[in-house]
């Protein structure tokens, strides 16, 4: 069973960078897309990012186009999110989430069939 733990997290001032990362173990890494979300205090879990196995195409919420990166190795089994020119509007628990479904890469999170504990990303004005 596929098993996912996040790291990276912290408090970071705005116009700073973080990079997070989700270790995977269990099923073959490249073999499922990638997905991050997050989700601050009192609004829904939203969709950042999502990575295909192959890590050839990726996709972002337009909230995050320009200043988020999803990247990954899959001989590590990790896949990254580096946050850059943070806002304090970025403050959330950010979870990866893996798809192990055989279709194009999606953003409704429903769609996710693990999920991490989580990491706390808190972003300072």
């Amino acid at each position: 069973q596929v098993q996912l733990v996040e790291s990276g997290g912290g408090l970071v001032q705005a116009g700073g960078s973080l990079r997070l990362s989700c270790l995977a173990s269990g099923r073959t890494f490249s073999s499922y897309h990638m997905g991050w979300f997050r989700q601050a205090p009192g609004k829904e879990r939203e969709f950042v990012s999502v990575i295909s196995g192959n890590g050839a195409v990726a996709e972002y919420a337009d909230s995050v186009k320009g200043r988020f990166t999803t990247s990954r190795n899959n001989a590590k089994n990790t896949v990254y999110l580096q946050l850059n020119s943070l806002k304090p509007e970025d403050t959330a628990v950010y979870y990866c989430a893996a798809d192990l479904g055989i279709r194009p890469l999606v953003r409704r999170d429903t769609e996710y069939d693990i999920w991490g504990q989580g990491t706390q990303v808190t972003v300072s004005s």
